[in-house]
């Protein structure tokens, strides 16, 4: 029994311990943290709507604006604010109207009087000129400015007992002129007061009117205490803070002396604010970069700083304690409030990201749109190219049966023997005059003997049928050729669109690349430059990719008159970044005394150096042989040799028109064999004409020196290596014979000093009994001492000729290519550091 009750003891411990633990282990803080975002966040959004969309921030701005003073007397911002309140929003003026003669009402009931009774005036007058007036926002400031003069020299002259004086004239003058700017100033701020207006960003002149605006709505809190500590220089200073620690040292400084002017125009005492205002701005702005302790670290200075020699008769404590409230406030302000500011203000980070990611946005919606069309490009390339091969038999099979309907109405329709062949023998009989119809069809002069004769058995009128099928066959080839013709364009037009529908993939691909930002690189670059005595300007990094940096620098045109850029600067970049660097482009702006802006771009690893020598048949003018170099802009280096059929200026023409149209196709971006069969497609389209033209193309890659060898009816090409001469051939017709053909493409790792020699078949074919042209060639290539492309091309052109005893019977064209190592003209120049890898960044 003990022992049972001991465990019944434990069971309830253990109930009793597990009803403590549970609750706790299943309180959710993550959850909770998120109920309390969202309310807040909610809280804040009706809040926003409350004060924004129903209009009642103008009601508090206005009880602000109504109290406020200028002079101790004058009250300029009561109607300028209505003004504008009731041009930019009509709903929410009477709100702006109650706040401002409550406001009034606090200094006096003449005070309000004087404001109802002047914004009584300004609406009389605007409905009665309403018609006058087109343009409302232009003319509004004058209104604004004939009605405060009139009303407050109406004021004046009945509080004198009707009585002029010049002091009156002169204090209208100045409020109704400042009612003029201030109306102009609230023109361009209520607009922010309103959740309907996106603002990207702020003009200067709008950040400017938005601080006047804070200042003087700060303005209305004077007299305002709070256990002795003023309310104005409470909110003045946070107002400072805020913009100091958003935008740096000039606005913060500006917002400090134009609210600190304000006060001092409403209180002459308020003047020491000015400069405690300034300074505090300066120094927020300048620490800065310690987030809100540095501004608030900046306001204290300048607090203990200007306090030792303020106001008389106020205690260094308390300017002390209202600026420590103001820091107080300034850290209770939600990061989303100073976030949001801080977009609309330029030169901010927070305004570089938000129009970075506005970039960002186009360039996503130009890439989408872009790979879009290419879709639509590769659809239409798809549908193009299928065919519905059913279809297409159905169509054969109908149009053979029309081709036999019209031979038979010609000849079996007034037969006797009609019915006895196309009744009891149909299949026999149109199988028969099918094979006469095919064996006809292949030009062929007449029958085989074999179908003759079973067709003379078979047919009453067997010479009747054969010249009937003979007459149709005439129109049956037109219609197939034009079908062949239609089948070809279609194949020219689906080979074209996937192109296009490539070349557009890869251009979105390229838009979507972005620009990085390479502050820290930029610096070091800096640096290293102007530790040699260079005076830099700027420099900006587009690219720091391997093999494609891109970098602009600018300098003054002095700094470079003899040659820096090539000499020291390229170098320099060329050992800090690991890449061997060029000057690619340089602009001068002016005279000595102008910029000098240097674009730095990345030397290809190869370079290509060419020779050609031509003659044309006979030693005449125009041959028939066409030759290219082509750098395209994708790092790669293209040469190409096209012979046309025959001689002379059609060959020429041939020839020179396959290049035109290959060169413009390849600097594109369309691949290279996509490119060979459009103009294959091109020119078999365009002419009936024979004419017809080789193509020998080799396309080399700048970056790793692979070749790729792309032969259509061409002869041969060699590779010189040292000693070792390499053959390239591929076996393909020439352009323009075959509608349909692949390209064979041979690639080859090229080394420096290696050389290609590329020829027309008047060299290769030129030398006179010469049984074993391939070896006589490699033979001549081989015993050539120099490596000077353009004395190979000489040399090998004279050889061939000597063999013919100086006589041309064919149109020779020989092109030499040199492969090298592309080394800069200018040493690179050590440097002490460099990028560090957690610096460098390559895209």
């Amino acid at each position: 029994m003990a022992a049972k009750k001991r465990g019944w003891e434990l069971l309830t411990v253990e109930k009793a311990e597990r009803s403590l633990t549970e609750p706790v282990n299943h309180v959710g803080l993550e959850e909770t943290k998120v109920e309390v975002f969202k309310g807040l966040k909610q809280f804040f959004t009706q809040l926003q709507v409350l004060l924004l969309e129903k209009g009642f921030i103008l009601l508090i701005i206005g009880f602000l604006l109504g109290r406020a003073l200028i002079l101790s007397h004058l009250t300029p911002f009561g109607l300028p604010f209505f003004a504008a309140a009731f041009m930019l929003r009509r709903d929410c003026a009477p709100l702006a109207l109650i706040g401002l003669l409550a406001g009034s009402l606090t200094l006096s009931i003449e005070q309000m009087s004087y404001s109802f009774f002047s914004i009584a005036v300004f609406l009389v007058a605007y409905r009665m000129l309403k018609n006058f007036h087109k343009e409302d926002i232009v003319s509004l400031p004058f209104f604004v400015f004939f009605t405060a003069m009139a009303v407050k020299i109406g004021f004046a002259y009945f509080q004198n007992g009707q009585q002029f004086v010049p002091y009156d004239l002169l204090m209208a003058v100045i409020e109704s002129s400042l009612a003029f700017v201030l109306t102009l100033i609230f023109m361009q701020t209520i607009p922010f007061l309103s959740l309907k207006k996106r603002i990207k960003a702020l003009k200067t002149e709008e950040i400017v009117s938005l601080i006047i605006m804070l200042a003087s709505i700060t303005s209305g809190t004077i007299g305002w205490s709070l256990y002795g500590l003023s309310i104005e220089h409470i909110f003045s200073r946070y107002l400072v803070l805020i913009f100091s620690f958003i935008s740096g040292a000039a606005v913060g400084s500006t917002v400090g002396v134009v609210t600190g002017l304000i006060f001092s125009l409403a209180s002459v005492s308020s003047f020491f604010q000015m400069s405690l205002l300034a300074f505090a701005g300066l120094l927020g702005g300048l620490l800065k970069e310690w987030r809100k302790a540095g501004a608030a670290g900046g306001l204290i200075i300048a607090t203990l700083l200007a306090g030792m020699y303020g106001e008389q008769g106020v205690p260094l404590t308390q300017t002390l304690y209202e600026s420590l409230v103001a820091v107080a406030l300034l850290f209770l302000t939600p990061k989303i409030l100073t976030d949001q500011l801080a977009k609309l203000i330029p030169g901010t980070a927070e305004h570089s990201n938000e129009q970075q990611q506005y970039l960002r946005k186009m360039r996503d919606v130009t890439a989408s749109r872009v790979e879009q069309f290419s879709e639509v490009f590769q659809a239409l390339s798809k549908s193009f190219s299928q065919y519905n091969i059913e279809a297409l038999d159905n169509y054969e099979e109908r149009e053979l049966d029309m081709f036999l309907s019209h031979v038979t109405e010609k000849t079996c329709q007034t037969c006797f023997k009609k019915e006895q062949c196309w009744t009891k023998n149909f299949h026999h009989t149109y199988h028969l005059m099918k094979d006469v119809l095919y064996e006809l069809d292949e030009g062929q002069a007449g029958l085989s003997q074999r179908l003759s004769r079973e067709l003379d058995t078979h047919c009453f009128r067997p010479g009747r049928v054969e010249e009937a099928i003979k007459q149709q066959l005439t129109y049956y080839q037109a219609n197939q050729k034009l079908k062949k013709q239609v089948h070809d364009s279609r194949k020219l037009v689906a080979e074209q669109l996937r192109g296009v529908s490539e070349v557009m993939s890869d251009f979105a691909e390229e838009i979507q690349r972005e620009r990085e930002n390479h502050y820290n690189q930029e610096e070091q670059i800096l640096e290293a430059i102007e530790s040699f005595g260079l005076e830099i300007d700027y420099v900006d990094i587009y690219s720091l990719q391997k093999s494609n940096v891109d970098i602009e620098i600018s300098l003054p045109a002095s700094c470079n008159n003899h040659g820096e850029c090539q000499k020291v600067i390229a170098p320099m970049l060329s050992d800090i970044l690991g890449d061997n660097v060029i000057v690619h482009k340089e602009d001068f702006d002016g005279g000595p005394a102008g910029m000098c802006h240097v674009i730095f771009r990345s030397a290809k690893a190869f370079a290509v150096q060419t020779g050609v020598a031509h003659a044309a048949k006979g030693g005449g003018l125009v041959s028939g042989d066409s030759y290219s170099t082509i750098e395209l802009g994708a790092g790669k280096y293209a040469v190409a040799i096209s012979d046309g059929m025959g001689n002379g200026e059609r060959a020429h023409y041939e020839s020179h028109e396959t290049l035109r149209l290959l060169q413009q196709i390849l600097k594109s971006g369309i691949e290279e064999k996509v490119a060979i069969k459009s103009v294959n497609s091109i020119l078999s389209l365009r002419t009936t004409d024979e004419i017809f033209s080789t193509l020998d193309l080799v396309i080399i890659d700048l970056q790793d020196a692979v070749a790729n060898f792309l032969k259509v009816g061409s002869t041969p090409s060699f590779i010189k290596r040292g000693s070792k001469i390499m053959k390239i051939e591929a076996s393909n017709l020439p352009i323009g014979i075959l509608q349909e053909f692949e390209v064979d493409v041979v690639s080859e790792q090229l080394k420096s000093g290696d050389l290609i020699i590329m020829m027309s078949d008047g060299i290769f074919e030129g030398p006179k009994n010469v049984e074993n042209k391939d070896l006589w060639m490699k033979r001549k290539i081989q015993e050539m001492e120099t490596d000077d492309p353009q004395m190979i091309a000489d040399l090998l052109i004279e050889e061939v000729i000597r063999t013919r005893s100086g006589e041309i019977e064919d149109d020779m064209t020989v092109v030499v290519a040199k492969v090298e190592h592309n080394l800069p003209k200018w040493t690179s120049i050590p440097m002490q550091f460099g990028f560090s890898k957690k610096k460098k960044k390559i895209s």
